[in-house]
């Protein structure tokens, strides 16, 4: 690569950074830029809004589930209950009866 080519390149780019820099800082630039802002924060509200909408569901469905848990728990408890108390045998329904002492034999 020659010293002409190289000043060339050099001298293309200065001008190529002067013209991008020009139109970069243009107002039909900022006005493009400007709406291009304004879109991304209504798109970022709208999707700030779906999340929200997501998590109130999932906080109804959390909620409804441990409902129908609480409600199966409490069915089991009443169902498990009287099978866990075992029914007394006759002998414990008897009263008991007062034992007196034995006479000494004479």
């Amino acid at each position: 690569m020659g010293m002409k080519t190289g000043s060339l390149l050099v001298g293309a780019g200065f001008l190529l950074g002067t013209v991008g820099v020009k139109a970069l800082t243009s107002q039909q630039a900022k006005r493009c830029y400007v709406q291009s802002a304004a879109y991304a924060l209504r798109a970022k509200q709208y999707y700030e809004e779906v999340v929200e909408q997501a998590k109130a569901e999932v906080d109804d469905i959390i909620a409804e589930a441990e409902y129908i848990n609480t409600q199966a728990a409490a069915e089991e408890a009443v169902e498990v209950a009287p099978e866990s108390i075992p029914e007394p045998t006759k002998e414990e329904t008897k009263k008991p009866r007062k034992k007196t002492a034995a006479k000494p034999a004479q």
